[in-house]
């Protein structure tokens, strides 16, 4: 069996099990999403790993790498060209279980090519200076792409610039860092949150189609995901007239993305406001310990429209049993995002055939209301699993967090 060699640059901040943000685009601030850690010196663990078996991704839930990994020839995806390469990914901050999946994501999706002869992982573990050499050294260890999940968000531009100028394909995803396309790097990889609003609207008027009093909470102020996904939500159930209200900050309640903020948010809301039937949220798993707010108070658990994670699945169950039950939606969580700005990288870099879409949606996944989309719960596993990962099971993901 052919193997490809992967290079792990980590320190604490990997193996660390914290649930922080699960990430976004970002305009502003974006590298509030997850705590510092403490400085730790890194190390540079080598690893030979089998070439990926092409995988069925018949049943996928995120759109984007989907489609560019499901064609071609034999077992070869076609964004995989024939020029061998070496491949960075650098992260910001890997340091939560959201990261470590999506991680072993992009790396089992970069096994599908065998033109991809190294791949080099790097952990910037919150810093923006490590982050800044973890780059750099990619490109000075010969790095063909890289591909980069800049939390930094536009702090991180003249680095990707600096990469990009050296004659690498540079694709940052998921943040935006500023910068356009094909002038500060080869293509920004975005996340397309206005499609979440669009979905999240679609549900909330079948789910309450006399209306509801909405809440909606994101990550850091000002981030794009938060933003973009509240902005479109807003105005398609703002077209229905009076018959949607939103309470709360425009656009959305700042929580983090943190359990603990997001509880305090919740429950000032539960005693500022005297009806809440829906809440929106771009990072269902943080709401879990927020949500009982609502039966303490004596109040019905809103109905949800959010992002899908096994401890929120198995809430929903638990309160069905409780009698204590309520509506909720979800989209995939993302972990997917990784394969899209994979693909795009390795095809430019190895001259395969180039993926003909620069953004990522996230796809519906569990629906309350539809019994082909039920909610899943695995109260064996780990809570912070995600069942919409397509490439890495729930069970492996387990496996993973261990």
């Amino acid at each position: 069996m052919k193997r490809n060699r992967i290079i792990l640059t980590t320190g604490a901040a990997v193996t660390a099990l914290v649930l922080a943000a699960c990430g976004s685009s970002s305009d502003s601030d974006s590298a509030a999403e997850a705590p510092e850690e403490d400085a730790a010196s890194s190390e540079e663990v080598v690893e030979e790993v089998p070439e990926e078996e092409p995988a069925d991704d018949s049943g996928s839930d995120d759109s984007g790498a989907d489609d560019a990994a499901d064609s071609g020839d034999g077992d070869v995806p076609p964004w995989c060209g024939p020029n061998e390469i070496t491949l960075g990914f650098a992260d910001g901050f890997g340091g939560n279980n959201w990261r470590l999946v999506t991680t072993e994501t992009g790396r089992r999706e970069a096994a599908k090519c065998p033109s991809v002869k190294e791949l080099i992982y790097t952990d910037g573990q919150g810093d923006l200076q490590k982050s800044i050499s973890d780059i750099q050294g990619l490109v000075s260890q010969g790095a063909d792409a890289v591909v980069v999940f800049p939390d930094a968000s536009e702090a991180i531009l003249p680095t990707l610039q600096e990469a990009y100028g050296a004659g690498v394909v540079t694709v940052p995803y998921r943040v935006y860092p500023g910068g356009s396309d094909g002038d500060d790097y080869t293509a920004y990889i975005a996340l397309d949150a206005t499609n979440d609003g669009a979905n999240y609207c679609a549900w909330i008027k079948k789910a309450r189609p006399d209306g509801a009093t909405v809440l909606v909470t994101s990550g850091p102020k000002g981030n794009s995901q938060g933003t973009d996904m509240a902005t479109e939500l807003r105005a398609c159930l703002g077209a229905e007239g009076d018959k949607y209200t939103f309470v709360g900050e425009d656009p959305f309640e700042v929580t983090n993305w943190d359990p603990a903020e997001t509880q305090k948010v919740i429950t000032a809301a539960v005693a500022k406001y005297p009806e809440i039937d829906v809440i929106a949220s771009d990072f269902g798993p943080s709401l879990v310990g927020a949500l009982p707010e609502f039966t303490k108070a004596g109040l019905p658990i809103p109905a949800l429209a959010t992002s899908d994670g096994n401890i929120l699945g198995c809430f929903w169950q638990d309160q069905q049993d409780a009698g204590n039950s309520f509506d909720m939606m979800t989209v995939a969580t993302g972990n997917d995002h990784a394969r899209t700005a994979i693909d795009y990288a390795v095809a430019v870099a190895t001259g395969g055939e180039i993926p003909s879409s620069t953004a990522h949606q996230h796809a519906l996944f569990e629906d309350s209301l539809d019994p082909d989309r039920p909610v899943q719960c695995d109260t064996s596993l780990p809570d912070y699993v995600f069942h919409s990962a397509d490439l890495i099971t729930a069970q492996e993901q387990a496996a993973l967090l261990e």
